[in-house]
């Protein structure tokens, strides 16, 4: 028994935090998947670039593969 402190058993004690805790954690994976989508993007749209730089596709393959990437 918990002499009525308000953290007693079941929801408001540990429950309460346990649900904030898996939610925090919830959100620090969806950021951190969101950030990584938003690199490997950078990264395909920079590798575009230096091919095009380089003349290894033509201006037309160049925005035919950046709208498919921008989908």
């Amino acid at each position: 028994m918990m002499n009525g402190n308000g953290m007693g058993e079941g929801f408001m004690g540990f429950g309460f935090f346990g649900i904030l805790i898996l939610v925090l954690i919830v959100l620090i994976v969806v950021w951190m998947m969101k950030s990584g989508s938003n690199i490997s993007h950078n990264n395909s749209v920079e590798t575009l670039n230096q091919r095009l730089a380089k003349g290894e596709i033509s201006e037309e393959e160049y925005d035919r593969l950046k709208k498919k990437l921008n989908q």
